[in-house]
């Protein structure tokens, strides 16, 4: 079987769980035996030093798809496309401060949905080509919906089925204008019926979109994320001294300011004097001034000393940073259709304190490795970690589940089995 994955590059500025989840899960293919090509969309997989774009090209280069929204390059010679996919413009792309933001990219968002009808129909046709003269696979896994503008031609042209992961695409599409959103949400619906299977990411996020794209409950399986456990050390939460960990993107979004005041809160404890706040994830050039604001509160607060900004954030980076922190909390201000660090902290044996809200409650009860807290505010969530790290025997105990319960369901050989025996049924 030979299953070409699609999905976007993102520049490697910050930590993206979806994007690694896709780079992760092509290689799970390989390893399992499965012809499997990842194809890269608007940006590299990467940038790191070294990297080569040579064997497969970036489709739908980021500064090529934007410009041509603009009706006098939609018909923009070769030399000038060329120019704009080139790797030197599309790294300035990667840095550039508003490329992960919804507002503003409605248009092309839309444009991107209308495949053939829209105004990127030419990168299309150059996808469907590559895909039918180079690659001839048995499947297409498009990395997730709002990418189903390229479906309904694959199928057509390429004359394979297409399958589609569901994961956090309401917070592109509810970020955008209101006035877009609910014609995004109609485009989608209509798209969808282009595409074979649907594979959400939790059991939350399958019911949410079946409602919001009208999906056919019996085209809508959930396949959890998976990590190879082989990446992480496990070990316990760390002691001497005790500290919070926060992995993700650093924003506001991402909840690190209700983060930041629970932090400061808890350090009022005398219990807490030598706690410590550890955080790593990236961000782009628009997290940068809410990152100082939250410096300068740590600063006037008194406890800039204890506070520890990690940069980078690969493998390596990841297993000395678990092996710093006692918990890690990620309070996502409207939570997330999965989040990748929880599994990837758990697989360490560090455990968790997350928002009632998305699929946090769903994945903490499968594993038992941690506690949720609500409301999403700074003071439940100091409450919440003050009652764990002052019991540090309860830390351990969910230590030791949360790891044997990510060994036993959420390793990335189960979830890729699941995902293979999803692909032969639409072959079939």
């Amino acid at each position: 079987m030979k299953i070409v994955n699609i999905i976007p590059g993102f520049g490697g500025t910050f930590y993206c769980g979806n994007c690694m989840r896709d780079s992760a899960f092509s290689a799970s293919l390989r390893e399992a035996g499965y012809d499997a090509i990842t194809i890269p969309m608007y940006l590299p997989l990467t940038m790191s030093a070294g990297e080569t774009m040579d064997e497969i090209p970036v489709f739908y280069g980021a500064v090529g798809i934007y410009m041509r929204q603009f009706p006098i390059l939609r018909n923009m010679p070769g030399w000038l496309e060329h120019l704009f996919n080139s790797k030197p413009m599309l790294k300035f792309a990667a840095k550039k401060a508003g490329s992960t933001r919804a507002n503003g990219m409605e248009a092309l968002t839309e444009s991107m949905l209308l495949g053939s009808d829209g105004h990127q129909a030419h990168e299309l046709n150059e996808l469907v080509r590559f895909l039918k003269e180079h690659v001839k696979p048995d499947v297409v896994h498009l990395s997730n919906a709002l990418l189903m503008g390229l479906a309904g031609k694959i199928r057509d042209e390429v004359g394979v089925p297409v399958v589609t992961t569901l994961q956090d695409e309401d917070v592109w599409v509810d970020a955008m204008e209101e006035g877009y959103q609910e014609k995004i949400w109609n485009l989608m619906a209509v798209k969808a019926r282009d595409v074979d299977a649907f594979v959400a990411v939790s059991n939350f996020f399958a019911g949410k979109m079946t409602g919001r794209m009208q999906l056919p409950p019996e085209k809508v399986h959930v396949v959890n994320i998976g990590v190879n456990l082989e990446h992480y050390r496990e070990g316990l939460p760390a002691t001497t001294p005790q500290a919070i960990g926060y992995l993700s993107r650093i924003c506001p979004d991402n909840g690190f300011g209700i983060l930041a005041d629970a932090f400061i809160l808890l350090k009022q404890d005398r219990r807490f004097a030598t706690l410590k706040l550890r955080a790593t994830g990236g961000m782009t050039n628009d997290d940068k001034p809410f990152l100082t604001r939250q410096m300068e509160k740590f600063e006037e607060a008194g406890v800039l000393q204890d506070v520890e900004i990690l940069h980078p954030y690969g493998n390596v980076v990841l297993n000395n940073f678990f092996r710093t922190i006692s918990l890690l909390s990620v309070p996502v201000l409207k939570g997330e259709a999965f989040g990748l660090y929880q599994i990837e902290a758990l697989a360490a044996g560090i455990p968790l304190v997350q928002p009632e809200l998305g699929a946090f409650p769903e994945i903490i009860s499968a594993t038992g490795g941690g506690a949720t807290y609500k409301p999403n505010t700074s003071e439940a969530l100091a409450a919440k970690l003050g009652e764990l790290l002052a019991q540090p025997e309860v830390l351990e105990a969910m230590s030791q589940t949360g790891r044997r319960s990510v060994v036993d369901k959420f390793d990335h050989k189960k979830m890729t089995g699941e995902m293979v025996k999803i692909y032969q049924s639409v072959i079939n």
